[in-house]
């Protein structure tokens, strides 16, 4: 009995270790991925012209590192090369929105998630993204009508399924 406690202990801080470094090797494996397809895509683009795509994956590349204005930059570009689908457009205008809704320009983050549902109206995470501009702006009446709009679209969102009932008690008190 005297042999099992520190053998099991042993065993104990070795697995946790190797759980800890598993985790971590999997940390540098995705972190080296993400910046050897970021230096690939700078290089490529600083040199040519490249595809909506492209330009996309480098602007969400920038967003995930959280470089909002090189970020918005590549969006734009991406919607100015044209020759993409209305789905594809609308996704870049949703990244893009989210690049500003990231700095706090509430006004031009509804914008551009105004422009994406206008290219894909049943685009729920378009109206989730700009319920939660609603809010931050305090137009309440509008973010819940955002919300119900997502939820016409997936009754299953989660999301908008809290949000909505939240704010449903905030605007039309009990009475």
């Amino acid at each position: 009995m005297g042999d099992l406690l520190p053998t099991a202990y042993l065993g104990l801080l070795v697995a946790l270790l190797a759980g800890t470094s598993w985790f971590v090797f999997r940390q540098i494996l995705r972190t080296r991925k993400i910046e050897s397809n970021l230096a690939a895509l700078r290089s490529k683009l600083s040199q040519d012209w490249g595809s909506a795509q492209e330009y996309y994956e480098l602007g969400s590349i920038y967003l995930s590192k959280k470089l909002y204005s090189q970020a918005i930059a590549q969006f734009q570009k991406a919607l100015k090369v044209g020759q993409i689908t209305p789905e594809e457009e609308s996704r870049i205008y949703n990244a893009l929105g989210f690049a500003y809704f990231s700095q706090e320009q509430y006004d031009l983050a509804i914008r551009q998630y105004k422009e994406a549902l206008k290219r894909n109206p049943q685009y729920v995470v378009a109206f989730n993204n700009l319920a939660n501009a609603y809010e931050k702006k305090q137009l309440l009446a509008q973010a819940l009508e955002a919300y119900e709009q997502a939820l016409s679209c997936d009754p299953s969102n989660a999301i908008a399924k809290r949000r909505a009932e939240s704010l449903r008690r905030r605007v039309l008190p009990s009475t």
